[in-house]
């Protein structure tokens, strides 16, 4: 291949990756990974855990927000973005209850 036909199919790849789905801007940052054990957890490791969980709803908020768009775009299907909100909101529902579950434990140990 000659170099002026590299620039070519060079050029047609990356014009190719330009019709690329922009949805994949649609990510949801990871969700926390740790909720204090209310059985030995301080006041501070409570509060630090509830703030970043307010922290993980906003990314949510923003995430469904950015599914939302990209569907009025027409750049995924509602289907598509239903799967992953409702993936998104899920998971978070299981961490919310876990910390409610950890606080519960944490209010009966320090009454």
């Amino acid at each position: 291949m000659r170099g002026g036909s590299l620039w070519v199919v060079t050029a047609a790849i990356l014009g190719g990756m330009v019709g690329l789905p922009a949805y994949a801007n649609c990510s949801l940052p990871p969700a926390p990974n740790k909720i204090p054990d209310g059985t030995t957890a301080t006041a501070d490791e409570m509060l630090t855990a509830m703030e970043t969980l307010k922290r993980y709803n906003n990314d949510v908020t923003n995430y469904t927000k950015c599914l939302e768009f990209e569907e009025r775009q027409n750049r995924i299907s509602s289907a598509e973005r239903d799967q992953r909100q409702n993936s998104a909101v899920d998971g978070l529902k299981v961490l919310a209850n876990k910390f409610n579950d950890q606080v519960r434990v944490y209010k009966a140990r320090n009454g």
